[in-house]
């Protein structure tokens, strides 16, 4: 009996990744990767790499009748080409472990180490600086006033969203469909919230709603100014605001967190200098209309704040809507 070393690796590597993602779905942390529409997905790449494990297993040892008939076969094999041909082999795991070999496992083993032994980072108010801040937000306006002045009142599926990017993965995400516990909505309930959100005396964001309540209130502030609004946020800061000024962010995930955008208020505050990045707040205030390079934008004049913990799920996904 022959204990094959590189096989004995493989199985465990199929192991260690079937055991992280175990560990991610198990910790909650899986939330901080990708929407939670996609944890069934994940669970599946879980079971499969259990599934391929299993199958590895039978490759670590082997008999030496099972050699020799291995070594006889290819042998004959050999006979029927030339020696060119001959030395381009499959890899067994039974070849020399060479440095291009080592390169290799050592890319596998990278996310493996890094998913086990550092903690999940939640993006910040580096990573929106880094996608442009105030810019990004002043982009997102324009886009949505576009798309909104090609329908000014009818609902269109395809057309929410206030990335143009977005549009495009709407509807394969409603198809897709791969985790049942995600709260799904019909275009009754989608509409009955907009109405909601002009009918409320106080506008309150809460995470649900979060993404369509921002983009409704972008697409015509005018008709939002005085109205009370609720939310909380991380603050992240900007060269060229105000002493008075920062704004109230959140991060959408459409997909994974590489598809991560900023969206949230331009708000102005007494107690604004005191605040640093990446501090999380709960405020209320009231609605009023900026101007940044040239794009008017929300105003939140804060009445009432205080500081919160980090929520355990700090982003914001895209409202799930049925396709019937």
């Amino acid at each position: 009996m022959k204990i094959h070393f590189q096989q004995a690796l493989r199985a465990l590597i199929l192991l260690a990744f079937c055991g992280l993602i175990f560990q991610l779905h198990y910790t909650g942390d899986i939330t901080k990767y990708i929407n939670p529409k996609y944890v069934r997905l994940s669970q599946s790449a879980s079971i499969l790499f259990l599934f391929l494990f299993f199958i590895q297993i039978t490759r670590i040892w082997s008999s030496k009748r099972e050699k020799e008939d291995h070594e006889h076969h290819h042998g004959e094999d050999c006979c029927h080409h030339d020696h060119h041909s001959c030395s381009h082999h499959h890899d067994h795991g039974d070849t020399p472990f060479t440095g291009k070999k080592l390169l290799s496992y050592s890319i596998i083993l990278f996310p493996l180490l890094t998913g086990f032994f550092l903690p999940a980072r939640t993006l910040d108010a580096s990573i929106a600086e880094k996608k442009g801040g105030l810019a990004i937000l002043g982009n997102q306006k324009q886009e949505v006033n576009t798309s909104a002045g090609s329908e000014e009142s009818d609902f269109d599926l395809e057309d929410y969203s206030f990335e143009e990017e977005l549009e495009k993965v709407e509807e394969l995400e409603h198809d897709l469909s791969v985790n049942e516990e995600v709260e799904e909505i019909s275009n009754e309930e989608f509409e009955q919230l907009k109405k909601d959100l002009y009918s409320a005396s106080a506008i309150k964001m809460d995470d649900k709603v979060f993404s369509l309540y921002y983009e409704e209130i972008s697409k015509d502030i005018d008709k939002f100014i005085g109205r009370e609004i609720e939310f909380q946020g991380f603050i992240y800061k900007e060269e060229g605001l105000a002493s008075n000024q920062l704004v109230i962010s959140r991060f959408l995930i459409t997909h994974c967190v590489a598809d991560a955008s900023i969206i949230g208020f331009l708000s102005e505050m007494e107690e604004a200098p005191e605040l640093y990045d990446n501090m999380w707040v709960k405020v209320s205030g009231v609605i009023d209309k900026a101007s940044y390079n040239g794009t008017e934008l929300p105003l939140i004049k804060i009445k009432e704040w205080k500081e919160i913990e980090e929520p355990f799920i700090p982003y914001l996904y895209p409202l799930t809507i049925k396709v019937l």
